[in-house]
């Protein structure tokens, strides 16, 4: 009973999975479409588990439901391999996302971020030139810096920035331009009034762009134990339904024929008994 009850469940979760896919394909689709979305690097990731679980969900689907044993054999072969590639980008994810954070500014009430303290992994990843250069772009086609430059002085006293408005819109808050003295940080010499350039070649920036890949990054991480709990429970069941499908191939429900020499089914006991009752009447 047990068995065949977990053909269902495993048919039940994978058309459930199945109709996840959908959503997954389509995001990764609309992030290829989209002209202000900077993190481009999530799309063929999304679009490639989008694909997976869908061909997977297929394959366990049809096998539960229809007792291929072939088909879950594959099914619980490739979702393995999942498991073991998302436990693995997991683990990568935290070990990378983990350095990093913000600065506080005394006096302000937005934060700073500098790019020192991120991994090397995400630091060379924007000091790459031709993948900054489509960064630096899609920041710009965003217009995130468009309402920051309307602020008065009051405003940058007291309103909060996002990380992109802190490290791109606005030069350190260490600079003084009226005074006599620069502060020694780079990024004040990097600073421009015009509006295609302001910070965007800071360091700053860059940091700035790390920072929101390190948030977005750690809440996938979070996703990713969720559906690795997930695959974990569904490749339990699938090894029970994967025993039915070869246990329905054979004549009997309850094993092999060859078997039943060995260990006779139990009615082979109950006939015998009552022929035996049969030839004591008689």
């Amino acid at each position: 009973m047990y068995l065949r009850f977990s053909n269902t469940v495993i048919g039940f979760l994978n058309l459930l999975t199945l109709l996840a896919s959908i959503p997954i394909i389509g995001a990764g689709l609309w992030l290829a479409r989209s002209s202000t979305t900077c993190e481009k690097f999530l799309q063929t990731p999304l679009l490639i588990i989008g694909f997976i679980i869908l061909v997977v969900s297929l394959t366990g689907f049809i096998g539960a439901c229809f007792h291929v044993a072939w088909a879950l054999w594959l099914y619980l072969f490739v979702v393995l391999l999942i498991v073991l590639a998302l436990l693995g980008f997991t683990i990568f994810g935290f070990v990378v996302a983990s350095p990093g954070g913000a600065a506080a500014v005394p006096g302000r009430a937005y934060r700073e971020y500098h790019l020192g303290k991120y991994s090397a992994w995400l630091k060379d990843r924007v000091r790459d030139p031709r993948s900054w250069t489509t960064i630096r772009a899609c920041i710009l086609g965003s217009k995130t810096c468009a309402s920051v430059a309307n602020w008065t002085p009051y405003d940058f006293l007291f309103r909060d920035m996002s990380p992109i408005q802190s490290g791109c819109c606005k030069p350190p808050t260490s600079c003084n331009y009226a005074g006599a003295v620069m502060a020694e940080d780079p990024d004040c010499y990097r600073w421009s009034s015009d509006a295609n350039l302001l910070c965007y070649e800071c360091d700053s920036c860059k940091a700035a762009v790390l920072e929101d890949v390190k948030r977005d990054w750690q809440k996938v991480s979070v996703l990713n134990i969720v559906v690795l709990v997930f695959l974990i429970g569904i490749y339990s069941i699938g090894c029970c339904a994967f025993q039915n499908a070869k246990r329905a191939e054979t004549e009997y429900e309850h094993g092999p024929n060859r078997m039943s020499k060995v260990r006779p089914r139990w009615d082979f006991h109950w006939w015998r008994w009552l022929h035996y009752k049969r030839h004591r009447l008689s």
